[in-house]
């Protein structure tokens, strides 16, 4: 007796719970040892604090710009909505000071994220280049508008002002900036990006 076509046709395996459990346990061990240790931690101390093997680790998460980036994307989604806000309730210059102000000290939360982002920057294989794409490109979105309401220098584009705030998370970082130090390190920095402003 033939088979029907429908019970030949593959049907995809749902993930089961325990894989479910692992995904998830290293991703929170994984933010708990970046938060402390930095981003170039150990990985195998990462899965044995998540409880599970090396090789459960490295088959969700190849590489470690798949994890951190997998880890940084909550950071992302939030950071998006900051963006929206300040969009809605401030005016373009003031939003995309803010938000350069804002997105320095995000990014200079653990140890060494600047550096991994500025070498996924080079590489355009990482899978890093995913995760912060969309922060390049809501960057744009605020320095268009600055530079539309002649608040921004014309010609600057949004790779460069990220990349400019990438070095600065990693100063920031480094000399253990809190953020009124962070603050004012930005704001001396990116001055350049702004026009003068206008007399009242």
């Amino acid at each position: 007796m033939a088979r029907s076509e429908g019970a030949s046709a593959q049907v995809p395996r749902p993930v089961r719970p325990i894989a479910q459990r692992n995904r998830a346990a290293i991703l929170a061990a994984a933010r708990e040892t970046f938060e402390t240790d930095g981003v170039l931690a150990s990985l195998d101390g990462i899965a044995a604090r998540a409880g599970v093997g090396n090789a459960t680790l490295y088959r969700n998460f190849p590489t470690r710009d798949d994890l951190l980036a997998a880890v940084m994307q909550t950071s992302i989604d939030a950071a998006l909505i900051e963006a929206q806000e300040l969009s809605r309730s401030l005016t373009p210059r003031a939003a995309l000071a803010e938000w350069l102000v804002w997105l320095t000290w995000q990014l200079r939360i653990w140890h060494d994220l600047p550096y991994c982002i500025a070498s996924a920057h080079g590489d355009p294989e990482s899978s890093m280049n995913s995760a912060y794409s969309n922060l390049v490109a809501r960057t744009g979105v605020l320095l268009q508008a600055a530079q539309s309401s002649g608040d921004a220098n014309d010609g600057i584009t949004a790779d460069e002002v990220f990349e400019l705030i990438t070095a600065m998370s990693w100063g920031v970082d480094r000399f253990g900036d809190d953020e009124a130090a962070a603050r004012r390190r930005v704001e001396l920095a990116t001055a350049g990006v702004f026009t003068r402003q206008r007399a009242i």
